[in-house]
């Protein structure tokens, strides 16, 4: 028999994966593969000693996590873009970046439901996109008082429209 489940009975994806644990172990070993490939290496050899950890909190907060990233970290979603800005960045280190992940997610055998993994695909392309871009960039758009991502189960939603093309319509 399948059970419905009400909407306060489904797990967050932090939940989901295993909590608190998983995220820190997954950051910690995938940046420590990141330190040995050719491709990325360049890109985070002068990371602090903290980046795992603090990638592992703000990835546990966008998926219904402990707000570690913005209370101990004092972390926000325009702290997280401004790191990314002027590291130009492009499509071979995103494409390598995810794959790395995606691998070590396998390796450490996090939920491969295709509920999750979807959710977590569709995660990691749209930050890895705007990380992307953000880094081509000399400065943000994203404003200090601009909320957190929040990431689930469902659609993000649609196209996201530029501030100066939000009054762009369709005839």
């Amino acid at each position: 028999m399948n059970k419905t489940l009400n909407k306060q009975d489904v797990p967050s994806l932090f939940a989901w994966a295993g909590g608190q644990k998983v995220f820190k172990d997954l950051f910690e070993l995938f940046y420590q593969k990141v330190m040995k490939d050719a491709v990325l290496r360049e890109v985070f050899k002068n990371m602090s000693e903290d980046h795992a950890r603090h990638v592992a909190h703000f990835v546990m907060e966008v998926f219904g996590g402990p707000k570690l990233y913005t209370t101990s970290d004092n972390g926000s979603h325009a702290t997280m873009v401004r790191h990314h800005v002027g590291k130009m960045l492009d499509d071979t280190k995103r494409r390598r970046w995810l794959e790395l992940l995606l691998e070590t997610a396998d390796e450490m055998k996090l939920p491969d439901d295709p509920e999750f993994r979807s959710a977590l695909v569709a995660y990691l392309e749209w930050g890895s996109r705007l990380a992307v871009i953000n880094s081509n960039g000399a400065e943000t758009t994203v404003n200090e008082s601009d909320p957190m991502p929040v990431w689930g189960w469902g659609v993000p939603g649609g196209p996201y429209i530029a501030p100066e093309s939000a009054d762009h319509h369709e005839d």
